[in-house]
């Protein structure tokens, strides 16, 4: 007899990323929750699935789990935010009040006892105590994982970006590992591959065909700036009146990736929520004098050219529109976490109905 299907909650939804790369992979989405209102049209209208604005540190464990349909495997997913500036705490958390959230997760899970459990972080999460207290919540509720291979490269998956990411997978079922990568470094997205279709626009312009293919602009320091920045070069590579004074203490001169231009042979640098700025990392266009478009950050995140995070009606704003797609779970690395669960579902339980 074909065994339950796999439903997630996802947890810290925000715009969907995550939630959209498992639903590719066959997995279906219960819910998003998240306590940002702005990140509601994106979630819904792509992953079209209810999105509950909501604080996770405050939501009850039996609010999530009527969630979850009856008689399905259990998925409860989430990317806690652990930075001290993100939306949940708005710039103001303390050293430990920044780790609530993940510990809220840890709670939740206790509670609900889902049957999967998936948490992807930043990879130096790892260093502090409360990924510990995480990992004792799932030893102490039985859950299986695999203890080795916690961090990934995104790269390896097909995500054309540096980035490396801690990954969580567990179950009750039995041991649930990540599926072998499906991109060797000899085959790695590049950033070429991901964006170079788009069409050429100025800083600060923007495409009549896409209206998130928009840069920002550049005062004309930076625009000379960039000018004399070669793609993988660094701000040592300028004449000295273009270098910033900040640059040339002992401390500035260790930011040597700020104000660089990417490379097309290579993934990108890891797109953060700043991405769309030209001197707030490697975020110079490898050949046109601009920092990369908001359609352009989203396409090396792996979100596909249709997804939409705002409604036509509403104007385009980059702040907002970046950080949505800086803190996302890359689709493509979902996609891959959704692929394994759902061969470990497969694996346990024969066929999926």
């Amino acid at each position: 007899m074909p065994t339950k299907q796999p439903v997630a909650v996802d947890l810290f939804c925000g715009a969907g990323g995550l939630s959209f790369g498992l639903q590719r992979a066959g997995i279906r989405i219960a819910a998003g929750i998240d306590i940002d209102e702005s990140c509601r049209y994106a979630f819904e209208e792509n992953v079209n699935a209810p999105f509950h604005a909501l604080d996770v540190g405050t939501v009850s464990a039996d609010f999530v789990k009527s969630l979850f349909p009856e008689d399905c495997v259990t998925v409860l997913a989430g990317c806690a935010p652990c930075q001290p500036f993100s939306s949940y705490t708005n710039g103001r958390a303390g050293p430990e009040e920044q780790w609530q959230l993940l510990r809220k997760f840890g709670e939740l899970i206790e509670s609900i006892k889902p049957d999967v459990v998936t948490m992807e972080n930043v990879a130096r999460l790892q260093r502090h105590r409360v990924f510990q207290e995480f990992m004792d919540v799932l030893d102490d509720n039985n859950y299986i994982y695999e203890r080795s291979k916690t961090v990934v490269r995104c790269a390896d998956y097909g995500v054309p970006q540096t980035r490396r990411r801690l990954v969580i997978l567990a179950s009750r079922f039995g041991k649930l590992e990540l599926l072998p990568p499906t991109h060797l470094p000899t085959d790695h997205v590049s950033v070429e591959e991901a964006i170079r279709d788009l069409e050429p626009i100025s800083a600060g312009g923007y495409s009549r065909r896409d209206r998130l293919h928009r840069s920002s602009r550049l005062n004309e320091k930076n625009l000379a700036r960039i000018r004399h920045s070669r793609p993988g070069g660094t701000w040592q590579d300028w004449r000295d009146d273009l270098v910033a004074a900040c640059h040339t203490t002992s401390r500035g001169r260790s930011y040597k990736s700020v104000y660089g231009r990417m490379r097309w042979d290579r993934p990108a640098p890891t797109i953060t929520t700043q991405f769309n700025g030209f001197g707030n990392g490697r975020f110079g266009h490898p050949e046109q004098d601009r920092a990369i478009s908001l359609r352009e950050g989203a396409l090396l995140q792996t979100f596909p050219e249709s997804y939409r995070f705002i409604p036509d009606s509403e104007p385009v704003q980059f702040s907002p529109i970046a950080r949505m797609i800086g803190n996302a779970v890359p689709p493509k690395l979902a996609e891959a976490i959704g692929k394994s669960i759902l061969a470990h579902v497969k694996d346990i339980h024969g066929s999926i109905r």
